[in-house]
């Protein structure tokens, strides 16, 4: 798959779509990036990296679409809207925290001034981990390589995302908590991490068309479910076929097809809390740009 530089864009009709290089999301944009469905003569370049750099390349407003985490759209809103399909959500799972001992009978209050390694402070991830336990000192470092740093003893815990929140256990990491299981325990709501946006400069009228493209992308990957998982076996860097399936199963769902009342209403609230807590500066105008809009 051809990928460009920032820079350069090779034709004004070509549309660059981010997303990380996991298994989810490569599952999700299958059918687009394989030419699978009709994108009425819309073009698009597909191009990969981890979720914090993509977090900081829409800071910058780069991308015409691009996958953010949730925590970074709090800093977006202004100049992307959020699109309706593609998003990564926990329904009582999510990023998990974990160190080499096993958990003590309350986590929440041993991580207190214990240094926690963090996938990015951009990513929901992090913010999660400040909402749980905002006396944690944290440390960056990249998602896949926290399990290992974990491991060296170079921080006390880890925050894992993607399908480290699978494998932890074959480096003899424990778990302490599952940041979407406290989610739940809070809210009552599924614990919404990532989503697609679009930039509003684009239009009204192509917002909607890039929707419709990345709708009928995710659906006819779960209509077409072994092709994109073979597919997606590509990206899942070292999980077997059965984990591939499961991880692919937590994060390719009902809400990623559509966010729906709840899925929408999840954002709301974490944006919210967020806020409340002072961990983001302002309250979030969520606008979604939905297929059918």
């Amino acid at each position: 798959m051809t990928t460009y530089p920032v820079s350069r864009i090779p034709h004004p009709g070509i549309i660059r779509v981010a997303h990380s290089p996991d298994a989810d999301d490569a599952f999700m944009f299958w059918a687009m990036a394989e030419g699978k469905i009709d994108t009425a003569g819309r073009r698009y370049v597909h191009e990969l990296g981890d979720i914090e750099s993509l977090n900081r390349r829409a800071l910058a407003g780069e991308l015409e679409v691009t996958a953010v985490s949730l925590h970074a759209y709090a800093y977006l809103a202004d100049r992307y809207a959020l699109l309706a399909h593609g998003a990564s959500i926990g329904d009582r799972y999510g990023p998990r925290i974990v160190a080499r001992e096993p958990a003590p009978a309350d986590p929440r209050a041993g991580l207190a001034g214990r240094v926690v390694a963090v996938p990015g402070e951009l990513t929901t991830a992090f913010l999660t981990l400040r909402l749980y336990q905002p006396a944690a000192r944290h440390v960056v470092v990249p998602f896949d390589q926290i399990e290992d740093f974990v491991a060296a003893g170079n921080a006390d815990a880890g925050v894992l995302i993607h399908e480290g929140q699978l494998t932890f256990a074959d480096r003899g990491l424990q778990l302490w908590a599952d940041m979407g299981e406290w989610w739940y325990r809070e809210t009552k709501l599924p614990l919404p991490l990532g989503g697609n946006v679009v930039r509003r400069d684009l239009g009204d009228e192509l917002m909607r068309a890039i929707a419709r493209d990345l709708k009928a992308s995710i659906e006819y990957g779960l209509a077409h479910r072994a092709e994109a998982l073979r597919h997606a076996q590509g990206f899942s860097r070292g999980l077997d076929a059965a984990r591939t399936d499961r991880f692919v199963g937590m994060y390719v769902n009902a809400y990623t097809v559509d966010y729906g009342a709840l899925g929408r209403r999840a954002v709301a609230e974490l944006l919210a809390r967020a806020h409340a807590a002072r961990l983001i500066p302002a309250p979030v105008d969520l606008a979604f740009v939905a297929a059918d809009s």
